[in-house]
């Protein structure tokens, strides 16, 4: 491992100059890696995986938009593309990548197909944090393991096809065989992180509850949709408001401070912006402290969890679900983000 100092705060990190593909596939060699659940983070981690010579079945359920899409990407139905129960049989890593509540439903028969010396593997501490909830109690036979993602599925992939690799977290909640942590560092290699940094899945589970509730996704789409509106309430045009809102953000200043820090892009904008930033930031960082305190407290209260897994589980909950996004998509705001979006210069037919 190699030793990073963080701001003063030295952590270990695994990179994959240290930890070489060649060993992970050596590690990896007799394992077949089950993937059940081709959805969010089952794609871009079995592409992956499989472009890595790693030996891949994929576990879905049949007829669905998901076998279709396994199908569209090279798996072959009866062969690597299985329903559920027969690649949770056949795998010796089971990679547990179906929703939270998928895996609540599955979980009785998946038990079932763990043999002495497999790994259970997931890339999210929900099932095996909240346990109470969810009902997941792994036997004590086997390696329970977790590569966590930094980043959505899709990115996985795109920064795999592109060589940057994604940054992951990973943990050990139980070694069974002695061979957990070299399994969890080769499948991390081997799905294409960049790099991993240890966690237990304790602290990866409300770090992730609270991030993608936070800054993530929900603070950030509730802070754009707040300024949008303000600006429009005070007469700017949607493409002014859209544009100071979200356009700039994403196609300007965020690459710059993924680049270089939002310390860099402080000290690099003009005076002006400068002093607005600096003036106006403990603001915002004080209004929101308490709603961050508040959402902490429920992701590890388990409130959090228990409403997500009774919303995901109510028979009703997809067309509700596809009533809230439409809400989102039809608004004027995203309307507008769409005709925007059409007249960037990469966009435009000649």
């Amino acid at each position: 491992m190699t030793k990073i100092d963080f701001g003063g705060v030295v952590e270990d990190v695994t990179t994959r100059e240290e930890f070489s593909l060649e060993k992970a596939r050596e590690i990896l060699k007799p394992e077949t890696v089950a993937i059940l659940g081709y959805g969010v983070q089952g794609p871009g981690q079995a592409l992956n995986l499989r472009d890595n010579g790693i030996d891949v079945i994929i576990g879905q359920r049949e007829g669905g938009a998901s076998w279709d899409k396994a199908v569209a990407d090279g798996f072959v139905p009866g062969k690597t593309l299985l329903p559920i129960e027969e690649a949770a049989r056949k795998g010796t890593v089971i990679q547990f990548l179906l929703s939270d509540a998928g895996q609540v439903a599955t979980w009785p028969m998946v038990k079932k197909c763990l043999n002495d010396g497999d790994a259970l593997y997931f890339s999210h501490g929900f099932s095996i944090v909240y346990k109470e909830q969810t009902g997941i109690i792994p036997p004590e036979n086997v390696d329970v393991i977790l590569v966590a993602p930094k980043g959505s599925g899709r990115t996985v992939r795109t920064n795999f096809l592109d060589g940057s690799g994604i940054n992951s977290s990973y943990a050990i909640h139980q070694d069974a065989t002695g061979r957990a942590r070299e399994r969890t560092i080769a499948l991390g290699i081997a799905i294409g992180s960049g790099y991993l940094f240890p966690t237990t899945f304790q602290s990866e589970v409300y770090s992730d509850l609270t991030g993608e509730r936070g800054v993530l996704i929900g603070c950030l789409a509730g802070v754009m949709e707040a300024q949008y509106n303000l600006l429009r309430e005070h007469g700017h045009s949607p493409s002014e408001a859209f544009n100071e809102t979200v356009e700039e953000l994403t196609q300007s200043l965020i690459r710059l401070v993924g680049e270089n820090g939002m310390d860099w892009m402080m000290a690099n904008c003009s005076t002006t912006a400068q002093r607005g930033a600096l003036d106006w930031a403990p603001r915002f960082r004080d209004a929101v402290k308490p709603v961050f305190d508040e959402l902490y407290e429920k992701v590890t209260s388990g409130a959090e969890t228990k409403r997500v897994l009774e919303k995901n589980s109510a028979p009703d909950y997809r067309e509700k679900l596809e009533k809230e996004l439409d809400a989102i998509h039809t608004s004027e705001m995203w309307t507008a983000g769409r005709a925007v979006r059409a007249l960037r210069p990469e966009n435009q037919t000649s």
